[in-house]
């Protein structure tokens, strides 16, 4: 790792219109606090930054469907986000936020500056118009059918159903989402950062100077470069931002990518009013970003070409940043209720901080999407948490105290295999550091757990409780060495689990240790006094996961579908129907090829619930066939109905049946 004078570390600053959810843990804070409290052990000049991104039109819509200014909804999030990152111990210098009047200043100098220097290209282009509501639309104020799946709810920006992104023009019979009404084209001026001036630079920096990225960082890039970089609007009509700050401009607002990101500055200014330009504008400060895969264009192409067109800061050494966290198998959505919410798990799991840093740790999205399940949540809480680290501390903490008073036993021989397991630590230390300075935050995680096994192991190995009663010089040296072994291991998980660290410090009453020293030597000299033994984990029971589920599940209601017509609804033939036969279809994991007596007649059924029911749990089960839909081939099957299934609290999906058994033929009206 080169060495510089200074770290500036930033975190993505999240949109104050709802709280922080595991995705964004995993994502972006989590491994930005574990970097910084490990450059901070190493005594490194670290400034971390973090902040609520309070402009842009998701505060608006939010404040729109509350009936409520968009003031009072960056006011309620702000307050929650920054408890949520306090109390689940994300270390920031400063947590500030974008509506501060220091921001304000700070982006409009930017923009300024960059203006005086004629960086900008001002075009006048046809935008939506809302007659009714006399304003433009914001393309999330825009709704339509999507070109490419026909979703007839896609925004004017994306579809969420198919994931393509959109122009609001893109949209057959768009609307406006404030009105109802149908948008006009009207003609109106912005201004544009005009990135294709930039990208001989940009190539440069980051294809040939910057292999060293993360794939999916280094890979996005080389993308978007390749498809061909156009002109960027940095302002935008609408009454709720940074007022643009120039003549001609007015009711415009600075986009927020465009204020955002220098919310990073502003925020570092507000910390340090005499000293910020050592971090952002000297050559031996180093700049990392730590973000989401949402955020790599912002933060790899469009505020470099910023700072470049500035001409006075330091661009990013680093990006690393994360892929994105599904859970339960399905992704994150606010906007369904799929999600863990930061605060309510606070509230629910009380002093289990360190369980879900650990858990999103060891489940990082690091190179691809990955998933949180509560079921995986309980099992390495108590199967590594409670059962390999938890447990050695408590071994040996309970073995000290009875057979040595709880004083750190003396040495007067170690065995060669002593001096090995000495030896790991210091390779750990290494290993840690090594896998650390390269963003990957689960290898390093990883090293410390097996050290901890090492530790179990090195126990049931030597067997103090045996040696004791024919040797206690021989227990005091194993005691003394796990002692020395469970110091080291606070301190290496110092970065990934301070709560939990900082316990285990005061069991041992652990002087301050330089991270240094960690593997050199005996950090508890011969003779230390200990403090009663304490359990650093506890288990989580099921009720515990069941009530998470539950919770999980209830929350994530579909919204209603448009109404219909009786006679539509009517033309459904719904039946009581019962399997007959079930069997897979070879060369798939869903299908299942039923045989069923709908009471009409006995017919193929091809449904996608092979990965949750065996072929002799469904014979003789009945259900609700839909029998009047048109037949469909699936896998050279003839499929002629559909079965009636929903979900229960787990997930797992349910038959949709009679309270009793009925006749087969029964409709359902």
């Amino acid at each position: 790792m080169k060495e510089y004078k200074r770290y500036m570390v930033t975190s993505a600053l999240p949109y104050a219109n709802g709280p922080v959810h595991i995705g964004h843990l995993a994502g972006v804070y989590v491994p930005a606090d574990i970097y910084v409290r490990y450059l901070r052990l190493r005594g490194k000049d670290v400034v971390f930054v973090g902040g609520s991104d309070e402009h842009g039109v998701p505060i608006t819509i939010k404040a729109r469907k509350e009936g409520v200014s968009p003031k009072e909804i960056v006011e309620r999030y702000h307050a929650l986000i920054k408890e949520s990152f306090e109390r689940f111990g994300i270390s920031f210098d400063i947590y500030s936020r974008t509506t501060s009047a220091i921001h304000h200043q700070t982006a409009s100098d930017f923009f300024r500056t960059l203006y005086d220097k004629g960086v900008f290209v001002e075009k006048e282009t046809e935008q939506y118009y809302d007659e009714e509501a006399q304003q433009f639309l914001a393309d999330r104020y825009i709704t339509g059918e999507c070109p490419h799946c026909h979703n007839e709810r896609a925004y004017g920006d994306q579809c969420e159903k198919c994931g393509t992104s959109l122009n609001p023009t893109d949209l057959i019979n768009p609307h406006s989402a404030l009105s109802g009404s149908v948008p006009v084209l009207r003609a109106t001026k912005h201004w544009y950062l005009p990135l294709e001036n930039y990208d001989p630079f940009l190539r440069n920096w980051i294809l040939e100077e910057h292999k060293e990225w993360k794939p999916n960082v280094y890979g996005q890039c080389k993308s978007w470069l390749d498809l061909g970089l156009q002109p960027r609007a940095v302002t935008r009509d609408l009454d709720w931002g940074i007022p643009v700050p120039i003549e001609g401009a007015e009711g415009k607002v600075l986009y927020v990518w465009f204020d955002a990101p220098i919310g990073y500055i502003s925020n570092t200014r507000e910390l340090l009013p005499d000293t910020w330009q050592d971090y952002w504008k000297s050559d031996d400060s180093c700049l990392v970003h730590f973000i989401g895969k949402d955020n790599i264009v912002f933060h790899c192409i469009i505020f470099p070409a910023m700072l470049k067109a500035e001409g006075s800061y330091i661009l990013p050494h680093n990006v690393p940043a994360n892929e994105f966290l599904n859970l339960e198998d399905n992704k994150i959505s606010t906007t369904h209720n799929w999600a863990v919410w930061l605060h309510e798990y606070l509230n629910d799991f009380p002093g289990k901080e360190d369980v879900l840093r650990y858990v999103l740790t060891a489940n990082a999205p690091e190179t691809k999407d990955n998933n949180f399940t509560w079921k995986d949540f309980q099992d390495r809480n108590n199967n590594e948490l409670v059962a390999i680290y938890g447990n050695f501390v408590n071994r040996v903490m309970v073995l000290t105290h009875k057979y040595f008073g709880g004083r750190t036993p003396e040495v007067s021989i170690r065995t060669e295999a002593d001096r090995e397991t000495l030896q790991k630590i210091a390779l750990t230390k290494e290993n840690v550091e090594n896998a650390l300075e390269n963003y990957r935050f689960r290898e390093a995680l990883k090293e410390v757990m097996n050290l901890a096994r090492l530790g179990n192991k090195y126990l049931a190995d030597n067997e103090p409780w045996k040696t004791i009663e024919t040797d206690k010089a021989r227990t005091g040296a194993i005691l003394n060495l796990s002692l020395q072994l469970a110091a080291n291991i606070a301190l290496l998980f110092d970065p990934f689990l301070p709560f939990s660290s900082a316990k285990l410090k005061n069991m041992l009453r652990l002087p301050d240790t330089a991270w240094e020293r960690i593997g050199e030597g005996d950090i508890l000299p011969a003779g230390h006094e200990l403090n009663q033994p304490a359990l650093l984990f506890d288990k989580v029971e099921n009720d515990a996961i069941d009530k998470q589920l539950q919770r999980l599940h209830a929350l994530k209601t579909a919204p209603a579908k448009k109404d219909i017509p009786f006679d539509e609804f009517s033309t459904m033939d719904i039946r009581i129907g019962t399997i007959l036969e079930a069997s897979k279809v070879p060369a798939t994991d869903k299908l299942m090829k039923l045989l069923v007596d709908t009471g009409i007649d006995r017919r193929t059924v091809v449904s996608g619930i092979a990965q949750h029911f065996s072929p002799k749990d469904l014979i003789g089960k009945q259900a609700s066939v839909l029998v009047n839909l048109a037949p469909r081939k699936l896998k050279g099957i003839v499929s002629q109905g559909m079965l009636l299934l929903t979900e229960d609290a787990a997930g797992k999906p349910v038959f949709v049946v009679p309270e009793r058994a009925v006749a087969n033929g029964t409709a359902i009206s």
